[in-house]
């Protein structure tokens, strides 16, 4: 049996914007199965695909959806939120530094002790050891340089780069919505 056509016991839906793209590549937009039920009789979703699998009531059947389509479209911000995750994101979780993919943080390139802000500008990913190594210094005194230099990326750039990093589950009616880049390595 393939791996991605195992359901797993929560049977999550695969939600598309009403163009019928995913919300999101990574983390990949999927609602639980109560989730998706709900958005069903609230009339905000389209069934677009279902599972084997169904929910009983008293007066009601009803197969589980694997995929549904929003009945709004929902327009992507043009910017995404400066958190942890998307500055890993954007930078491939890929120290900057060194190129290691383990025990990942963020550095600031100018030190918060030398008025370094938290910032799309100023903060790229890092393992452990280079951020240890570089501790309050400046790049130039600590001799380290990113490989790239940090900027804030669009909800473009971020979905471009999580389609570089499939989840380990696909349902095999997931994939005609869903685009994966399998030539790139992350």
């Amino acid at each position: 049996m393939n791996a991605h056509t195992t359901i797993p016991d929560n049977c999550p839906a695969l939600v598309l914007n009403a163009d019928f793209r995913p919300l999101s590549y990574y983390p990949l937009s999927l609602w639980s199965w109560q989730e998706t039920v709900k958005a069903v009789f609230l009339d905000r979703v389209n069934i677009v695909s279902e599972y084997d699998r169904f929910v009983r009531s008293p007066t009601l059947e009803m197969r589980l959806p694997s995929v549904v389509s929003l009945k709004t479209y929902v327009r992507p911000a043009l910017y995404p939120a400066f958190t942890r995750f998307n500055v890993f994101l954007r930078d491939r979780f890929t120290c900057q530094y060194c190129g290691d993919k383990s025990d990942l943080t963020f550095d600031h390139l100018v030190p918060r002790s030398r008025g370094g802000l938290t910032r799309w500008d100023n903060v790229v990913t890092a393992c452990a050891p280079c951020n240890l190594r570089k501790g309050g210094l400046m790049p130039r005194a600590a001799g380290m340089h990113p490989r790239q230099e940090p900027y804030r990326p669009t909800v473009f750039e971020l979905h471009r780069n999580g389609r570089l990093f499939p989840p380990n589950y696909l349902h095999d009616s997931w994939l005609d919505y869903l685009y994966w880049d399998t030539e790139l390595e992350p």
